[in-house]
């Protein structure tokens, strides 16, 4: 886990396949000891998906980009 104020252009640049399979994979289980920790997993994956798209792109369903309907 990473926070989200921490997320660089070289941490990005470091991810590898294996790193993102471990973030796909905490993600998917959701299994975190607070709600900020997911999210700052999330906000990862989601840089990475906007910067290194086909690194994302197994996980990209995990990046829940549906518009919010607040009615």
């Amino acid at each position: 886990m990473t926070d989200s104020a921490s997320i660089t252009p070289e941490l990005i640049a470091a991810q590898t396949e294996a790193s993102m399979e471990e973030l796909g994979r905490r993600l998917d289980d959701d299994d975190y000891s607070t709600p900020f920790a997911a999210l700052n997993d999330w906000h990862l994956l989601r840089a990475i998906a906007i910067h290194r798209p086909e690194l994302a792109r197994p996980y990209v369903h995990l990046v829940d980009q549906e518009p919010f309907d607040e009615d």
